[in-house]
């Protein structure tokens, strides 16, 4: 077996990913602290052609050398928008029928292994600060909670992880 070279793994332009057709969910960041772990959101996002990542709060915005670090570019090709107020957008992303879902540890959440998407329906998952997680009002107006179903003895991922496991589970369901 032999390792891919760069030039071998048949990466588009940023023109291509902006024109190619997106994975019907939405990434909202509900009060990210951490510069790399939005980086590292960003990154994730183009790997999988999210539609779009919502920066909310305190999160901070591209340009940013912090930022930049761990996207590597993908600010440049996944479409973002800055909103101050999470609750706000949450509202408004229901009324254009987008399904929300809290990703959080909750009374009566959902396991991510037994939650399958609707194909035809889009997606909007909401991650939670690093120490605080998602704010109580988000959660109380989300459609749903999910949880990340943890067995060791911290059951805590960060949120860069956490964006990984539920937009690749995601991503695989509604493409099944």
């Amino acid at each position: 077996m032999r390792k891919l070279k760069n030039n071998e793994l048949g990466r588009i332009s940023v023109d291509e990913f902006k024109s190619i057709e997106k994975t019907p969910i939405i990434v909202v960041l509900d009060n990210i602290r951490s510069l790399n772990n939005i980086g590292s959101v960003f990154r994730t996002s183009d790997a999988f052609l999210i539609e779009k990542i919502y920066l909310c709060g305190i999160c901070a915005t591209p340009p940013n050398k912090d930022i930049h670090k761990t996207a590597l570019g993908a600010t440049e090709s996944v479409n973002w928008e800055y909103v101050e107020n999470t609750l706000t957008l949450i509202e408004k992303l229901k009324r254009e029928n987008v399904k929300v879902l809290a990703i959080e540890q909750a009374e009566n959440s959902t396991k991510l292994d037994a939650f399958y998407p609707t194909k035809g329906e889009k997606y909007a998952v909401v991650m939670g600060n690093e120490v605080k997680g998602v704010q109580q009002e988000v959660v109380d107006a989300s459609d749903l909670c999910i949880e990340i179903p943890q067995l060791g003895t911290k059951h805590s991922l960060n949120i860069s992880v956490t964006t990984g496991v539920v937009i690749w589970d995601l991503f695989v369901k509604l493409k099944a």
